[in-house]
């Protein structure tokens, strides 16, 4: 594993919720971004790391690797790979997604 792999793996897994997006959660620099965060606002997430891919090319292109998903955003939940902002978007809408993260 590689330094990049590695600091995303620990990210990933030192980290309950972490959301790897195109801006910051204050910020987000493109739609799929922005629609994530509002489904993570929505589900009134407390404890959520974002890291943006923009400020480091090489965890934009490793994050992709990472989970063999060629988007961003990418939300990870207790270390696992949960899916990008559609799938999200679904989970959200069935109710699903508050119960991981409430979990």
């Amino acid at each position: 594993m590689d330094d990049t792999q590695q600091r995303i793996d620990d990210l990933v897994k030192k980290n309950r919720v972490v959301l790897f997006m195109k801006g910051t959660a204050q910020f987000p620099m493109c739609g799929f971004s922005g629609r994530a965060m509002q489904v993570l606002n929505a589900c009134g997430v407390k404890e959520l790391t974002t890291v943006n891919v923009l400020e480091d090319e090489a965890v934009r292109q490793g994050i992709k690797q990472y989970a063999n998903w060629p988007t961003i955003p990418q939300l990870y939940v207790n270390g696992e790979f949960v899916g990008g902002s559609d799938i999200m978007m679904e989970m959200y809408q069935s109710g699903e997604l508050q119960q991981l993260l409430d979990a």
